[in-house]
């Protein structure tokens, strides 16, 4: 039953990633299209522009997030590093999921966002901890 939980952990911490990744990708990659302004509730292109800088820097915090996450799976795939990697894996999520925690108190009409980045990474963290609890 634990490594079941483990594998869930890894494999919701992989696609908390892939979600911070992709966030990466429309807040500092993406930005100038009216499509991703529209997503992230910018009204016009010169509120846009206004915004673009803190986008950009949000953008990077989401792909180091990512990073961090896809670290500690590497890491946690590793017999001399799995209790390294699983401790890296578990901060980057449970930072994922503070993030989210943030987004909502800061603005309930952001509900919808802050689910969408803290899910993946919450299953991450429950599986994992309970997995490490049972084993």
């Amino acid at each position: 039953m634990a490594i079941v939980l483990l594998v869930i952990g890894e494999i919701f911490a992989g696609l908390a990633a892939l979600v911070h990744v992709y966030i990466w990708m429309l807040e500092s990659v993406l930005w100038n299209r009216e499509s991703t302004r529209r997503t992230f509730g910018v009204r016009s292109a010169e509120d846009g522009d206004t915004l673009r800088g803190m986008a950009y820097n949000q953008g990077f915090y989401n792909l180091f997030l990512a990073l961090g996450a896809f670290a500690g799976l590497g890491l946690s795939w590793t017999a001399d590093f799995r209790s390294a990697g699983i401790a890296v894996m578990l901060f980057a999520c449970l930072c994922m999921v503070l993030a989210a925690v943030v987004l909502l108190t800061s603005n309930r009409l952001l509900t919808r966002a802050a689910l969408v980045q803290g899910g993946f990474p919450t299953i991450a963290v429950v599986a994992t901890v309970v997995g490490l609890l049972v084993s």
